[in-house]
């Protein structure tokens, strides 16, 4: 299981991705929903992009979820969470997170360190200089870049 919001997908994603799918069997990129917050893209924008730009990885399927990722996981039978790190910041929060989901119902987290290409980008960092006009296209795939030109545009 690979979660997030992904409002955009990045590139940064997309290698975490790709590696856990060369890792396992079938890899599920969980897309979060939460409703306390408003995303640049709808749910169905979200799994679209993110269908388009994975449809060349035969094991890798996306779906949404809201609530608790540790149901997500045992109504998918996912055994291990896989989380990217970009700094050790992330690892503060994400064992945290890694530790209740053991406790809540045995789900693993593997940690993997992001190729430092990606090692500063987020999907809030890509919207933010996407709003302002800058030139995203090297950290997001270009189906991306174009939904949020047009997005931002309007």
């Amino acid at each position: 299981m690979c979660p997030g919001s992904f409002d955009p997908v990045t590139n940064g994603h997309l290698d975490i991705v790709g590696r856990a799918s060369r890792l396992f069997d079938e890899v599920i990129i969980g897309v979060l929903i939460n409703q306390a917050k408003t995303g640049l893209f709808t749910e169905d924008e979200r799994i679209e992009m993110l269908g388009e730009v994975t449809k060349g990885y035969d094991n890798v399927r996306v779906l949404s979820f809201r609530g608790l990722l540790v149901d997500f996981c045992r109504t998918h039978d996912a055994a291990v969470v896989v989380k990217g790190l970009r700094a050790v910041s992330d690892f503060d929060y994400e064992l945290q997170m890694a530790q209740m989901n053991i406790g809540l119902a045995g789900v693993e987290t593997l940690f993997m360190p992001t190729n430092p290409l990606y090692s500063f980008l987020s999907s809030s960092l890509v919207k933010e200089v996407a709003k302002w006009g800058g030139d995203v296209s090297a950290h997001v795939p270009d189906v991306v870049a174009a939904r949020l030109a047009d997005r931002l545009a309007s």
